[in-house]
């Protein structure tokens, strides 16, 4: 067959974790920090195609055709992502890892990637790529930006739970496949759908309100984000962390550790 059925596919993820736990903590970093990179330009790329567009059901689903390729980039660069890593609890499971060994890699990989992901939203801010439209991109960061600095802690977790469950179901439905093609498209589909729906994605957040902060201190872009109306009261640091980023990383966390779960002790838990 050109595909792996399930219990083949969590027995290979559980390979993959245990490989990923031993990994040295200098290539770690570096992977992590790569594939928070490619997920902000994703992120990027999407804010730039529909920063003009007023029909928002045409807006999610540009988003949702364009930002899966930031996941096919990671999956083909090997590189390290905290939410796909959520999945090592079917390693923990099995016995091929301790916690310690599981922790250690989601601390270093969300530390890259919120790196990665800064280092873009830094760039894109200070290089002038906001300039857009005469700056109505950066209107639209700051404003997205905004809008995920107000989401209920509440509604981030459970919109961060329901992202990685389609996250991590497109980590596994890429490595289910025995060619590139299969691999790219699996990845595809689920992370168009978190995306068509508005779920919340920690990585992406790292992103996307960071960028909108940055642009906010440029006078011009912030003259222009007032002008249109933006309110911009809850765009802060510390609303960035404590009523969105914390609240979204439990959420995915859940999310992608309880796929991992339900997948092992489906396909992999011996009988009493």
């Amino acid at each position: 067959m050109g595909y792996l059925n399930p219990k083949e596919l969590t027995v290979q993820y559980a390979a993959a974790g245990a490989a990923k736990t031993a990994k040295p903590a200098l290539p770690l970093l570096l992977l992590a920090v790569l594939a928070g990179a490619l997920i902000a330009l994703g992120c990027a790329a999407t804010n730039t195609a529909v920063h003009a567009m007023d029909n928002v059901g045409l807006a999610r689903t540009v988003c949702g055709l364009l930002f899966p390729f930031g996941l096919c980039m990671v999956i083909v660069s090997g590189a390290e992502l905290f939410t796909g890593n959520s999945l090592i609890v079917v390693t923990l499971l099995e016995r091929r890892c301790t916690l310690g060994a599981m922790v250690r890699n989601w601390v270093l990989v969300y530390l890259g990637n919120f790196a990665g992901a800064l280092l873009v939203a830094a760039g894109c801010a200070a290089f002038g790529q906001l300039n857009y439209s005469g700056g109505l991109l950066a209107v639209y960061t700051i404003r997205t930006a905004a809008a995920k600095c107000a989401l209920a802690p509440l509604n981030g977790f459970g919109l961060g739970i329901f992202c990685n469950i389609l996250v991590c179901l497109g980590v596994l439905m890429a490595m289910s496949s025995k060619d590139a093609a299969g691999r790219l498209m699996g990845a595809f589909i689920p992370v168009a759908y978190f995306v068509l729906c508005g779920f919340e994605h920690c990585v992406a957040n790292m992103y996307y309100i960071p960028a909108g902060l940055l642009a906010l201190q440029n006078p011009d872009y912030a003259r222009l984000a007032q002008s249109a109306g933006v309110n911009l009261a809850p765009l802060t640091w510390g609303n960035f962390f404590l009523r969105n980023l914390m609240p979204v990383t439990l959420g995915n966390v859940a999310g992608g550790a309880g796929l991992g779960a339900l997948m092992w002790a489906a396909h992999l838990r011996k009988a009493d």
